[in-house]
């Protein structure tokens, strides 16, 4: 009886999943982040009560969720999203390849909604960040970067707050770990980001006599981005991914991911002999 109380969600998620609704009817707010062809992708199509965010979906799971696209809800519409489950669960809001071939210099409204395809470069949209980040609970922001090298390196700030587009989604930062530099909230290069209010090149809330999102390196505009005058990072400037010394014009980053889950959270490990879940 044990294993099949162990294997019973696993059984659950993928009914869920078999027996999803017409991807004609597929409903989501920023459904533009998923092209028609991908609309298939979207592991969770058909749950009647969706998660609030990536995290709830795999303790719905029980560990048993696998990474990938999946609706989740939270404020009053469901959206899309990629979830990285084997990661602990987090809710990815952005990712950029250096020299991507998305476009990230643009408006505030598209800043506000998203832009890019959730399965590849991508901004998931700053009123999403505040629906998820207002809990309940407490969020924290996780960033990964990776190098030419494929060197990895990994911070958490924990909490992470943005607030309301009426405070420009103004960024909240508590304490930082990891293995890549504190670029956002340590002053170690007379930029800090923390508290700052969201720029873009149509809407210039930053603490430069400039706009920061308008100005150029090698042809290339800074993108939207948390500005003070202007950056000691920046992960939204697609031909140089800035995140002080750890990724810079002369230390080339490849990738970089933005992602955020509820503090204090632990990852299900299902037992190879499935008699338990592990903490």
């Amino acid at each position: 009886m044990k294993c099949v109380r162990c294997w019973l969600p696993a059984v659950a998620l993928l009914l869920l999943i078999v027996a999803g609704v017409d991807m004609e009817h597929l409903q989501a707010e920023n459904l533009n982040l998923l092209p028609p062809d991908e609309h298939n992708l979207v592991l969770n199509r058909g749950m009647r009560v969706l998660p609030r965010d990536c995290h709830e979906m795999l303790m719905t799971s029980s560990g048993q969720a696998k990474d990938g696209v999946y609706l989740i809800q939270p404020g009053d519409y469901p959206i899309v999203a990629y979830c990285a489950m084997q990661e602990g669960g987090w809710t990815v809001v952005q990712h950029i390849t250096v020299n991507s071939s998305v476009n990230f210099d643009r408006t505030w409204a598209e800043y506000k909604h998203g832009f890019g395809a959730v399965t590849g470069d991508h901004w998931l949209g700053n009123e999403y960040l505040y629906q998820i980040t207002q809990g309940p609970g407490r969020y924290k922001l996780g960033v990964k970067l990776v190098d030419r090298d494929a060197i990895t390196k990994t911070g958490e700030y924990d909490p992470f707050l943005v607030e309301d587009e009426s405070s420009a989604y103004r960024l909240r930062l508590g304490l930082f770990q990891g293995t890549a530099v504190d670029a956002l909230t340590l002053d170690t290069e007379n930029y800090l980001h923390d508290n700052q209010r969201f720029t873009t090149k149509d809407r210039d809330n930053d603490n430069y006599f400039q706009n920061c999102a308008k100005l150029e390196f090698q042809g290339v505009p800074g993108g939207g981005w948390w500005y003070d005058a202007c950056a000691g990072a920046n992960l939204n400037r697609r031909n140089v991914i800035y995140w002080q010394k750890d990724c810079n014009k002369e230390r080339l980053c490849k990738y970089a991911w933005m992602m955020v889950k509820p503090s204090d959270t632990v990852k299900l490990i299902q037992s190879g002999d499935c008699k338990k879940d592990e903490l």
